[in-house]
C-alpha cells in the first residue's frame, strides 16, 4: 500500500505541485487582507497615531525588502564565471525550493501572530506587519522566480500560471468560510479557524516542496558525470576571461538602461495603485452607492465573488495569452476598462444593476490583469539575461526590483482616494463626525443633501480613477516593445543556450 501511494504521488505533475503552493499562500493571505485592520482597530483598539506610524514603517520595509531579499538570493548568479562556481538548472530550482520549505511554515506562524493580543497594540501592529511581510516576500519572490526558472517558452509558463490561478481560486474560498466564524464580540472561534488554516498551509508547504526537491535531486544526480549536460542559460564560452564582479550599484545601472523594464514598472505602478484602490474602496462604494438598493447578503456575495472571480477569470485570460500573447491580452483589458468606465459615466449612478456589474467587473478585470503581469516579468528576466549576457537568469532579483518601484502604489491608493473624496465632498473617513464636514444650504434638508453629495462623490471616484488609469496605462504600454518578433528572438536566444536536463514533465506540462 505504501509503495502504491508513493508511486501515485511521484506521478503528480510538477506543474500541479508548483501551482499548489499558490493555494497554501492565498488561503492565509486573503484572510489577512480582509481582517487585519478591523482586528486592530475594532478589537485591539489601536490609536490613530500608532496605526499610521505602523503603516508608514510598513510602507518603507515593504518596498525595500523585495530587492534586498532578491539581491541576497540571486547575487551569486551574477558572478558565477569569476568565482568558478557552475550552477546547473536543478541547483537553481533546488535553491528556490529550499527557501520555500523554510519560509513557508514561518510565513504560516507569522500569520498567527495577528490574532492574539500579546503586546501594546501599536507595537504588535508594527512587529506583526513587518514580520508577516518579510516571510510573505520570501515566499512570493521564490515562487515567482520558479516560474521563470522552470520553463522558458510562453506556452509552458502560461500553463504553470494556469495551475497557480486554479489553486489560488480554491484558496480564496477561505474568505467565504471566514464569514461563518468572524465575530468581534467572540473572537475565539475565529482564532481556532486561523490556527487550522495556518496548520494546513505549513504542512502543505512542507510536503509540496519536499516532493519537488526529491524530483530535482533525482534529476540532478542522474545528470552527474555527463559532460554534454552544460549549465542552463550560460552565455558565452566557459573559457572566456573572468569578468568583473557585478555590484548592486552596477546592476541598478544596467536596469536603468533596460527600456522595457522602465516602461513596464511605470505601467505596473498604475496597475498596483488601481488594484489596491478597488480593494480599499470596495466597501465604501457598496455602502454609499448600493446599500439602499441591494441586500446585505448581495453585498457580501459581491465582496466574496470579487476575491474568487479574478483567479477563475485568469484561467480564461491565460488561454487567450496562448493564442494572442500576453501583450495583446493586457492591452485589450486596458481598452475594456476604459470603455466600461465611460459607459458607466454616461449611464449615471442610478442604474443599480449596471452599477453592481461595473463595481464587480472593475475589480475582477483589474485583479485579473495583475495576475497576468507575472508572465511579463518572466519575459523581462529573459531580456535582461540576453541584454547583459548573464551567466544565469536573476529571476528573484528582477521580481524584487519590479516590486521596489510598484509597491508604493499600495499606499498611494488610499491616500489619493481619501484626499479626492474629501476635496470633492468634505467627507473624511477618519473622523467619526465626518458627515458634518459636508457643507449644505440652510433651506435644504441636511441629511438628504449629505447623502446625495457623498453618493455623487463616490460615483465620480468610481469612474474617473479607472478612466485616468486606463489612459496612463495605454500610453506606457504602447512604448513596451518586448512582444512579437522581439520576444520570439529573445526566447529563441535563451532556449538555444546549452542547458541541463530537467525532469521530463517540466518540459512537457
Amino acid at each position: 500500500m505504501g509503495l502504491r501511494v508513493a508511486a501515485g504521488v511521484s506521478r503528480i505533475p510538477t506543474a500541479v505541485l508548483y501551482g499548489s503552493l499558490s493555494f497554501f499562500l492565498s488561503v492565509l493571505h486573503n484572510v489577512f487582507l480582509l481582517y487585519y485592520v478591523d482586528t486592530f482597530v475594532s478589537i485591539y483598539k489601536i490609536d490613530k497615531m500608532s496605526f499610521w506610524i505602523g503603516e508608514t514603517v510598513f510602507l518603507i520595509w515593504n518596498s525595500l525588502n523585495d530587492p534586498l531579499f532578491g539581491w541576497f538570493s540571486d547575487r551569486i548568479f551574477l558572478n558565477t564565471k569569476e568565482s568558478n562556481v557552475d550552477i546547473s538548472t536543478p541547483d537553481v530550482v533546488l535553491k528556490r525550493l529550499n527557501a520555500l520549505s523554510r519560509n513557508g511554515p514561518l510565513f504560516a506562524l507569522s500569520f498567527l501572530a495577528f490574532w492574539v493580543s500579546w503586546a501594546h497594540p501599536g507595537l504588535q501592529f508594527l512587529i506583526c506587519l513587518c514580520l508577516y511581510d518579510s516571510f510573505l516576500t520570501m515566499v512570493d519572490l521564490n515562487h515567482n522566480a520558479l516560474l521563470a526558472d522552470l520553463a522558458v517558452s510562453a506556452v509552458e509558463r502560461t500553463r504553470l500560471n494556469f495551475y497557480c490561478s486554479l489553486f489560488s481560486a480554491i484558496g480564496s474560498l477561505s474568505v467565504f468560510a471566514s464569514y461563518t466564524v468572524w465575530n468581534k464580540e467572540d473572537f475565539f472561534s475565529f482564532r481556532i479557524f486561523c490556527v487550522l488554516l495556518a496548520a494546513v498551509s505549513a504542512l502543505g508547504f512542507t510536503v509540496s516542496t519536499w516532493l519537488l526537491r526529491q524530483r530535482f535531486q533525482t534529476g540532478g544526480r542522474s545528470a552527474e558525470g555527463q559532460d554534454c549536460l552544460l549549465k542552463e542559460l550560460y552565455v558565452g564560452d566557459p573559457s572566456d576571461p573572468p569578468e568583473k564582479k557585478i555590484t548592486l550599484f552596477e546592476y541598478l545601472k544596467q536596469l536603468s538602461r533596460h527600456r522595457n523594464f522602465l516602461w513596464f514598472v511605470c505601467m505596473n505602478l498604475v496597475q498596483v495603485f488601481h488594484c489596491h484602490f478597488n480593494s480599499n474602496f470596495f466597501p465604501l462604494f457598496l455602502e454609499h452607492l448600493l446599500s439602499d438598493t441591494i441586500s446585505i447578503s448581495t453585498g457580501s456575495f459581491l465582496l466574496g465573488f470579487s476575491y474568487i472571480a479574478p483567479h477563475l477569470n485568469n484561467m480564461y485570460f491565460l488561454s487567450l495569452c496562448e493564442k494572442y500573447g500576453v501583450y495583446g491580452v493586457v492591452r485589450w483589458l486596458f481598452i475594456l476598462k476604459l470603455a466600461l468606465s465611460v459607459i458607466m459615466l454616461l449611464a449615471g449612478p442610478d442604474q443599480t444593476y449596471l452599477l453592481c456589474i461595473f463595481i464587480a467587473s472593475n475589480r475582477v478585470f483589474t485583479e485579473g490583469t495583475c495576475k497576468l503581469l507575472n508572465l511579463v516579468v518572466t519575459d523581462l528576466v529573459d531580456e535582461d539575461f540576453v541584454l547583459n549576457r548573464r551567466k544565469q537568469a536573476a529571476s528573484a532579483l528582477m521580481f524584487g526590483m519590479v516590486a521596489l518601484v510598484t509597491k508604493p502604489g499600495q499606499t498611494l491608493a488610499p491616500l489619493i482616494g481619501t484626499w479626492l473624496l474629501c476635496v470633492y465632498t468634505g467627507y473624511d473617513i477618519f473622523q467619526r463626525d465626518a458627515m458634518n464636514n459636508i457643507s449644505t444650504e440652510p433651506q435644504m434638508d441636511p441629511s438628504r443633501v449629505l447623502t446625495a453629495t457623498l453618493r455623487q462623490g463616490c460615483f465620480y471616484l468610481l469612474v474617473f480613477i479607472p478612466i485616468t488609469c486606463a489612459f496612463l496605462q495605454l500610453f506606457t504600454w504602447s512604448h513596451f516593445t518586448l512582444h512579437g518578433k522581439r520576444l520570439l528572438a529573445v526566447k529563441s536566444y535563451r532556449q538555444t543556450q546549452p542547458q541541463n536536463i530537467l525532469p521530463q514533465d517540466v518540459k512537457t506540462i
